[in-house]
C-alpha cells in the first residue's frame, strides 16, 4: 500500500540523527583544536562510541520517533529540544564520574550548539519535505469514513484541505442516502470497497452507526488487518486501548496502538534477533542438529526436519522448520497432535516436552520470518478454520510470530481442541502485542528456558 513506507521514514529519520551527531562532535572538535592531529590518539573515539549509546538511550526513552502524520512543526521542535538536554545529562553524568579532565570543556561546548543547530534544521526540513512529497502525491494513506454526521463532514473538510498530511479521502458510507459525490454507499458495502480498493484506514463515526454495524467494522478491520480509528462522540463504544490524536480541533482515536508499529522498537526487537539467532544456531544447533538427526533416523523412517507452511506477520505464509516429532503422516498438516497420538514417535514425545523440536525455527527467525518472541504461528489450515470461529483472532499476525511466546509461558500451549481454548491463547497473544516491550521478551525467554528443563504437561 502506498502508506506503507511509514517505517522507512522513521528510520531514515535515526540514521540521519545519528550521522549529524557524529559530524557535530567532528565539528566540535575541529572548532576547537583546529585540526585532527591527535585524533586517533585521544581518547576521542571512545566518547564518540559513548555519544553514540547515550542519542539511543535518549531517543528510547522519550519514543522521540514516534512523530505521527499529524505532529505539529511545535511539538516536534519541542520533543527534540528535551531529547537534546536528556542527551547532555547523560553525557555529562558519565564525564563526572569517570574522568572529565580528558576532554576540552571547550570542545564539548561546541559539539552541543552544532548539534542542536544541525539536528533542528534536520527534524524541520525532514518535516517539511515530507510534506511537500505528499502534496504531490505521494506517501499517502487510502481512508473512508463509516458514518455521515457532523464530527466526520469535520474530518473530511481537513482530509480535503490538508493534503500535506497525505491522506487521500475516498468517501463516506452510510445507511441513509446522501446528496454528496463523496458518498459510497450503505454500510453493507464498506467491506467489499475496502477490499478492492486496499483501503488502509477506516475512520468510524459510532454515534451514526448501531453498535452491531461497529462490533461488525471491527472485526473485518482486524480480520484483514486494516487501521481503524474512531471519531469520538456521545456515545462512543467502550473500546479495549485507545490513543488519542488531535487533527487541528479533532480528537481522533485510534483503536490498539502497536508498540511494534514504532521504527526504533522494530529494530531493536529486530536486532536482538539476529544476535540471539546467531548465538543459538553456532553453539548449540551446529552441534545439536547433527546429533539429534542422527537419533530421529535411528528412531523412524523420515526426513530429520518437518517443513509446514504457516502465516505470518500480515498474514502471508512461510515455510516453518521443526524436527520431526512424527510418523510421517497425510494428517500432520490437518490435524493437532492430542495426547497419546500415536503419531508421536519415542524420541519426538521428548523433543515436544523439552521443546527441542522447535529450535531449528532460529533459522525462520535469521531468515526474517519470525522472532524469538511472539504469538505462536498456527498452520494454514488451522488458522482459516479459527478465523472463522473467534473474534479478532487475526489480529494477531500485526506482528511476526515467535519461536516462544507469552501464551506458551503461561501454559497455552499444546492441543487446542476446544474453541474455549484457544480464546485464551488468543487473548493473551494480543496482551503481549498491545503491551510488548523488551524486558518483557526477556522475561519470556528465561520462562521459557525454565520450562524446557522443568518439563511441561501440555506438551505432546
Amino acid at each position: 500500500m502506498a502508506g506503507q513506507n511509514e517505517k522507512y521514514i522513521k528510520v531514515i529519520n535515526s540514521l540521519g540523527d545519528l550521522i549529524l551527531l557524529n559530524l557535530a562532535a567532528l565539528a566540535g572538535y575541529l572548532s576547537r583544536f583546529k585540526g585532527f592531529d591527535n585524533f586517533v590518539e585521544s581518547q576521542f573515539l571512545s566518547l564518540l562510541l559513548y555519544c553514540n549509546l547515550a542519542w539511543i538511550t535518549s531517543a528510547s526513552i522519550l519514543n522521540s520517533y514516534n512523530i505521527k502524520r499529524v505532529t505539529r512543526i511545535t511539538s516536534i521542535v519541542s520533543n527534540l529540544i528535551k531529547q537534546v538536554i536528556l542527551y547532555i545529562l547523560l553525557v555529562e553524568a558519565s564525564l563526572n564520574i569517570t574522568k572529565p579532565y580528558f576532554f576540552s570543556r571547550e570542545f564539548l561546548t561546541y559539539s552541543y550548539i552544532y548539534l542542536t543547530i544541525l539536528m533542528v534544521c534536520w527534524r524541520v526540513g525532514l518535516t517539511y519535505l515530507l510534506k511537500y512529497h505528499r502534496i504531490k502525491g505521494g506517501n499517502y494513506k487510502k481512508v473512508v469514513i463509516a458514518g455521515f454526521g457532523r464530527a466526520s463532514n469535520q474530518l473530511r473538510k481537513y482530509f480535503e484541505s490538508r493534503p500535506d498530511t497525505g491522506y487521500r479521502f475516498y468517501g463516506y458510507f452510510d445507511d441513509n442516502a446522501k446528496n454528496s459525490s463523496k458518498f459510497l454507499g450503505r454500510i453493507e458495502e464498506l467491506e467489499d470497497y475496502v477490499q478492492r480498493h486496499a483501503i488502509d484506514e477506516i475512520y468510524c463515526s459510532a454515534y451514526e452507526l448501531t453498535s452491531n454495524q461497529v462490533t461488525k467494522i471491527i472485526d473485518f478491520a482486524e480480520d484483514n488487518l486494516i487501521r481503524l480509528k474512531f471519531i469520538p462522540e456521545a456515545n462512543l463504544i467502550q473500546s479495549r486501548k485507545l490513543e488519542v490524536d488531535f487533527y487541528d480541533l479533532i480528537p481522533i482515536m485510534n483503536l490498539r496502538p502497536i508498540p511494534l508499529d514504532d521504527s526504533f522498537n522494530m529494530v531493536v526487537k529486530r536486532a536482538f534477533d539476529i544476535v540471539f539467532s546467531l548465538l543459538i544456531i553456532v553453539f548449540i544447533l551446529s552441534w545439536l542438529i547433527p546429533l539429534i538427526g542422527l537419533l530421529i533416523k535411528l528412531d523412524s523412517k523420515g526426513p530429520i526436519l518437518f517443513k509446514q507452511l504457516r502465516n505470518g506477520r500480515d498474514n502471508e505464509p512461510f515455510v516453518c522448520y521443526k524436527f520431526r516429532s512424527m510418523r510421517v503422516n497425510e494428517e500432520a498438516d490437518t490435524k493437532q497432535a492430542t495426547k497419546d497420538d500415536n503419531r508421536v514417535t519415542n524420541l519426538g514425545k521428548f523433543l515436544r516436552r523439552s521443546n527441542l523440536d522447535e529450535l531449528p525455527q532460529f533459522f525462520n527467525v535469521l531468515l526474517g520470518d519470525m522472532s524469538v518472541v511472539g504469538p505462536r504461528p498456527h498452520p494454514v489450515k488451522l488458522n482459516e478454520n479459527y478465523r472463522r470461529l473467534i473474534g479478532r483472532y487475526m489480529a494477531r499476525h500485526l506482528i511476526k510470530p515467535g519461536v516462544t511466546g507469552l501464551a506458551q509461558v503461561k501454559g497455552y500451549r499444546g492441543e487446542t481442541s476446544e474453541p474455549h481454548q484457544m480464546k485464551n491463547r488468543i487473548k493473551i497473544d494480543l496482551f503481549y502485542i498491545e503491551n510488548w516491550t523488551f524486558l518483557l521478551d526477556i522475561k519470556i525467554i528465561m520462562l521459557t528456558i525454565y520450562n524446557m528443563f522443568k518439563g511441561e504437561e501440555n506438551a505432546f
